[in-house]
């Protein structure tokens, strides 16, 4: 995708590309600015375990569970080969991750409050290889591809690869790698699917309709189904929906006092324990306030 520059006379010009050099200058890059790049708490640079050094340690307080990142200027690697090593060496060294982090950033979790099932390996490089994007275009793997650009001007652009409509299983295939197999067992990507298979029609059709409204109030916001919630994001989290028997529960993400809610229709959740994330909920069972509900959903929206 090219950049363009808009002259006083409306005219346009490319932005030229300005290549990274090292790798090293994409991992500071990422590593100064991870909660707004990825909404992760920043752990460890060059973290080494078992002989093996992780370019960067995150932690997804959302998620509940660590996120490795790899940075990649060479188009040859199997980045799907490393990511699962990675993966089993996290899962099967899970004290030293926490001792880490509680190491590091001076706070104390325990392992048993860490979603394991939640881990993922994230590749940041300038582009991948055709062969690199198929090998990890599968709905449930715990892989994620992101490319990252500099351009003039001091411009940075940065893009997740998203998996197809049509990205398959990859369990058929863990019975042919012992590695991939244990993985899977242990870590879960989830779907939409998950979140909708045991409800009745009624509020899959529900859901869907709010699904289709938040998408609808800009361009590219994301679908991101985690453990208890599907989440819709566009920079940061804008809203989460969580399915229920008799309806389904909208969580905006603003803190509480922001939202301007004249009808006063968002319950605040802010000393409460909930799924979603922000301090605003409402469970609704039909249509009748999606109009006025889009329009608190909007103000979350940077």
């Amino acid at each position: 995708m090219n950049l363009y520059q808009v002259s006083k006379t409306n005219n346009l010009s490319v932005l030229k590309e300005k290549p990274f050099k090292l790798e090293r200058e994409i991992q500071t890059l990422f590593e100064n600015n991870l909660i707004e790049l990825m909404g992760l708490e920043m752990v460890k640079s060059e973290f080494v375990i078992k002989g093996k050094r992780i370019d960067t340690l995150g932690y997804d307080p959302q998620s509940k569970a660590f996120i490795i990142i790899e940075y990649k200027r060479a188009k040859n690697d199997s980045v799907v080969d490393q990511g699962f090593t990675y993966l089993s060496l996290m899962l099967e060294n899970k004290a030293d991750f926490v001792l880490c982090y509680n190491e590091t950033l001076h706070k104390t979790i325990h392992s048993s409050t860490v979603d394991w099932s939640q881990t993922r390996v994230i590749f940041v490089s300038p582009s991948f290889t055709e062969n690199q994007r198929l090998a990890t275009n599968f709905k449930d793997i715990a892989i994620e591809l992101w490319e990252i650009k500099r351009y003039e001007n001091d411009l940075i652009g940065i893009s997740p690869i998203k998996k197809t409509k049509s990205a398959e299983s990859i369990k058929p295939l863990t019975q042919q790698n012992s590695v991939i197999k244990s993985v899977t067992d242990e870590i879960k990507v989830y779907t939409e699917e998950d979140h909708l298979n045991s409800y009745p029609e009624e509020i899959v059709e529900l859901y869907e309709t709010f699904k289709n409204a938040i998408l609808n109030l800009t361009d590219d916001i994301e679908i991101i189904p985690k453990k208890l919630y599907i989440a819709f994001k566009k920079n940061k989290n804008i809203a989460d929906i969580v399915t229920l028997k008799k309806g389904i529960k909208i969580f905006i993400n603003l803190k509480k006092g922001i939202l301007d809610d004249p009808k006063n229709l968002m319950k605040d959740v802010s000393e409460t324990g909930h799924w979603g994330n922000g301090d605003y909920e409402v469970t609704v069972k039909d249509t009748e306030n999606l109009e006025y509900i889009m329009s608190l959903v909007k103000q979350a929206i940077v």
